[in-house]
């Protein structure tokens, strides 16, 4: 079992953010940080299910919402995949200036992107896990492309994302034009593990498939059998986070809660 804190920190455009950190009843093994889905949040199933079962193997995350969504302050539409990761690294700032050092990055979906980004920014990081992830971050204009040209031409659309209306700007557009991952993976330096369904139909696995290629070793690679793209179904999440917990233990320093 594992305890839950609530905490808050500013973000890259100083906004404050909210997050909760799923603490370990067990010895503390290191601790780490998650980043959530495209329009997800800290509270949605896969986010909070990894993290709790992370923490029941001993590994305390911090997950956050993202500007403008749940808990967080700020317009989620005046934010862009390069804050996303920005607030990657502000997340892991915030963990070093408790006392608690991350180890570990563990991103699902936008967030296995973001988490890529990150990494090289977080110097005492150990490991990388991503689920579901993108190899590009443009992928995830896919969701809005019916309002492309709109976005484009207007500056801004509101689209659906299901069953949520949200604000997409142009500039969000033109950053997820300009993010390359390749020489992020290419150089990560740090063990990477790629966990991905085959028969995810949000983000195909052949999106896996390309940055395990692109990584050096150490690098896995492991399929979620019968998992959906938001692990929602029963034991998805936990299977997920018990895997990245065996893997991630070889690489986890034993630091003190």
């Amino acid at each position: 079992m594992s305890r839950s804190e609530k905490v808050s920190f500013a973000g890259s455009t100083g906004e404050i953010l909210s997050g909760i950190i799923d603490i370990p009843e067990v010895p503390v093994k290191g601790w780490g940080v998650f980043s959530h889905g495209f329009t997800l949040g800290k509270d949605s199933p896969s986010a909070a299910r990894m993290c709790k079962a992370l923490a029941d193997c001993g590994i305390g995350m911090l997950r956050f919402d993202n500007l403008g969504l749940g808990g967080s302050a700020g317009e989620w539409s005046a934010g862009s995949f390069s804050h996303k990761v920005a607030d990657t690294v502000k997340a892991a700032e915030f963990m070093r200036s408790e006392g608690r050092e991350i180890s570990l990055l563990v991103g699902h979906s936008f967030g296995g992107a973001a988490v890529l980004a990150a990494a090289r920014e977080i110097p005492e990081l150990d490991a990388i896990a991503t689920v579901g992830a993108p190899f590009s971050p443009k992928h995830v204009a896919h969701v809005f492309d019916a309002a492309l040209d709109r976005i484009l031409s207007e500056g801004s659309a509101e689209v659906d994302l299901g069953g949520k209306r949200v604000e997409i700007r142009r500039h969000f557009v033109e950053d997820l034009e300009n993010a390359d991952l390749t020489d992020c993976i290419r150089q990560l330096h740090k063990p990477l593990m790629v966990l991905h369904s085959p028969t995810d139909n949000t983000v195909g696995i052949e999106n896996a498939s390309t940055i395990f290629q692109t990584a050096r070793h150490p690098r896995n690679f492991v399929s979620l059998e019968g998992s959906d793209h938001l692990l929602t179904g029963k034991g998805q999440a936990a299977r997920a986070a018990r895997i990245i917990a065996a893997w991630a233990d070889q690489y986890l320093d034993a630091t003190p809660a």
